[in-house]
């Protein structure tokens, strides 16, 4: 049993056909919660540990590469081996269905938002789950933080963005840009300070894997200049036909025409994953364009934190909102524009995405050395942790103080938000077990109360 076992993990496992990795990639989209630390845990368990279609020095080298891109990592990180196994069309299928899947239950979900947002049940269920909300987004800047801010440098970087975007509302494309030049000027100066660590080499090994340590890089995947120029100019194609025809049917200034402008802008500058670009995308979507309000940030996230697929999904709610508000497609169809929103929104705010991985994938097979983290990148790290603060700092205002400072105080709110930091601190549970009791709580304070 033992050497049958033996050789069996000495060997690769047979290839894999596009289907069966459409049928796996589609799976992993319906299973994939807990963000994305939690979606590249399961594709590591799946795909390195039991299925060994690639190996665990492989898959990291993927992941360092990913995790310096703007964009949602994990979703890129799908994309990046499915093409790799598969080529384009491969990689199109593995980061399309990561997404789909939340793109459709989220479509849903904010319908029934909408549509039956002031029935006491739904009422109850989000006046419970806004304070935990707030309580998970001061959990990741913890989180971040502390793995982030190694020195007192760096700590400096983060209270500047802090200060930069709270007191003086600086936009936060210009806060991204400012930390990179100190990080890159701080580099030269003391690059101790800005020194960065990726992800370590690969402890285990689960036996030979289809794409394995010494699997040469496959034909489709070798840098070519001729490609990489043909990859950019079909994408750039793409984009503009796609926001030339929402120009083209609705203006410039409709609602669908700016959100696509708005969300390209957006998947470009989510260095730092979901929680750092939502700041962003609260000034321009809440502050500048009025798609939804404050209060509807709030549960829209709480509706991506308790779906599938990444959190940065949440501009689907955001889109579908706002198309909704705006009567994008008349008054008589708000459902039909509510979902056009949330596609225009999604496929705005991925379409970069696959752009990142088909363009310098072969850039990243050409040495499969680890990467590094830049100087400039290092303190832009420092300041997404600033800016996920004053995040908190905003949910915690609207959620504690629904009617502003000089009206009443939620004080059953605060003492959900502290039960939901209690659990997420010390006693480790996971984010959707404590949105729905902490859902369940206030649905039930409301019964009572009313």
């Amino acid at each position: 049993m033992d050497t049958d076992k033996s050789a069996i993990s000495n060997h690769p496992p047979a290839p894999v056909s596009l289907g069966e990795a459409f049928r796996y990639w589609l799976k992993l989209g319906f299973i994939s919660f807990g963000g994305p630390t939690g979606q590249i845990a399961i594709m590591h368990q799946d795909l390195v540990e039991r299925k060994r279609w690639i190996s665990e020095k492989r898959f990291l080298h993927a992941l360092n590469y990913c995790m310096v891109l703007p964009g949602p990592e994990a979703q890129q990180l799908a994309t990046y081996i499915g093409w790799m196994m598969h080529r384009t069309w491969g990689g199109v299928i593995s980061g399309g269905l990561f997404v789909l899947p939340s793109l459709f239950i989220l479509i849903a979900l904010t319908w029934v938002y909408l549509a039956f947002g002031n029935v006491p049940l739904v009422a109850g269920l989000f006046y419970g789950i806004k304070p935990a909300v707030t309580a998970i987004v001061l959990f990741a800047a913890w989180r971040i933080g502390s793995r982030a801010l190694r020195n007192a440098v760096l700590w400096t970087i983060s209270l500047a963005a802090f200060v930069a975007i709270f007191a003086f509302n600086v936009p936060f494309p210009w806060i991204v840009l400012g930390a990179g030049i100190v990080g890159y000027i701080g580099g030269r100066i003391a690059p101790d300070k800005f020194a960065t660590g990726g992800h370590g080499p690969a402890d285990g090994h689960y036996g030979a894997a289809i794409i394995d340590d010494a699997t040469p890089t496959p034909a489709h995947a070798l840098f070519r200049w001729r490609q990489l120029f043909l990859i950019l100019a079909v994408f750039l194609a793409i984009w503009i036909a796609a926001l030339g025809a929402l120009v083209a049917l609705f203006g410039w200034d409709s609602a669908l025409a700016q959100m696509g402008w708005f969300f390209t802008k957006a998947a470009l500058l989510t260095f730092g994953g979901a929680y750092a670009v939502l700041p962003y995308v609260y000034q321009g979507a809440v502050e500048q364009y009025h798609w939804l309000t404050a209060p509807q940030m709030i549960d829209g996230l709480a509706l991506g934190e308790t779906t599938p697929g990444p959190l940065i999904m949440v501009v689907a709610f955001v889109g579908f909102v706002g198309a909704w508000t705006h009567a994008a497609l008349g008054p008589d169809s708000l459902a039909l524009a509510g979902c056009a929103g949330a596609a225009v929104a999604t496929f705005f705010t991925f379409l970069p995405s696959f752009l990142f991985i088909l363009l310098g994938g072969p850039l990243v097979e050409s040495t499969h050395g680890n990467l590094q983290f830049t100087a400039p990148l290092t303190g832009i790290t420092a300041a997404v942790v600033g800016v996920i603060l004053n995040l908190a700092v905003f949910f915690a205002w609207h959620v504690f103080w629904p009617e502003g400072f000089s009206g009443r105080f939620e004080w059953f709110s605060l003492l959900v938000g502290l039960a939901a930091i209690v659990a997420l601190w010390r006693f480790k549970r996971g984010m959707i077990p404590v949105i729905l009791g902490c859902g369940a709580a206030g649905l039930i304070y409301r019964l009572i109360v009313a």
